[in-house]
């Protein structure tokens, strides 16, 4: 073998292996960001679990703390692990005292829950309807309701599982209709 050809061989030894590190370090800040973002889901998790274990021994449910329908806390969760710094969540509502657990129960009785509304809504209407549409009419006709399209999407599933409305294909588009249509005319008396 000549000098040259050594030195060829080298040089090419060389380079794969400044590539290699390269891929290597690559990799590690990947796996050190990921190591992260399971450190987050980790701590969101055992707060769950804690808050669980507090409430496990109430028989009754209405002393649980109260989640609002139109509350999107899977997509706020499912956000926070892409940021750069750690966000967890408050431990204020983490757990309520006994008297604010029953105020919060009291006050939000008289707000009529979302699947209520969609099905309301969905009473009204002759033709199978758009989860979309069902949002554009519940921010119109409840302003102080704001819930995600997904929330609706997911509240519109759950009734479906509970066998309260059904669900229609058309294509690539999915609609509801009640079940047993209470049909409303739109047109005449106040409903």
């Amino acid at each position: 073998m000549t000098s040259q050809s050594a030195a060829t061989l080298r040089s090419r030894y060389v380079d794969q292996a400044a590539s290699d590190l390269e891929e290597n370090r690559e990799r590690q800040r990947e796996l050190t960001h990921r190591l992260a973002v399971l450190k987050q889901e980790e701590a969101l998790l055992l707060d769950i679990l804690k808050l669980a274990e507090q409430y496990e021994g109430f028989a009754d449910s209405s002393r649980l703390p109260e989640q609002s329908q139109d509350e999107p806390v899977v997509a706020k969760t499912k956000r926070a692990p892409g940021t750069a710094g750690s966000r967890r969540p408050a431990p204020a509502r983490s757990a309520p005292k006994d008297d604010a657990t029953k105020a919060g129960a009291a006050g939000k009785a008289h707000r009529p829950l979302l699947g209520d509304l969609l099905t309301e809504l969905l009473d009204r209407h002759d033709e199978p309807r758009l989860a979309k549409e069902l949002r554009e009419e519940l921010l119109e006709k409840h302003p102080d309701r704001n819930p995600t399209p997904q929330v609706v999407r997911n509240t519109l599933e759950a009734l479906v599982a509970k066998g309260r409305i059904q669900r229609h294909k058309q294509q690539r588009s999915v609609l509801y209709t009640p079940v047993t249509p209470h049909r409303k005319n739109t047109s005449g008396a106040d409903g």
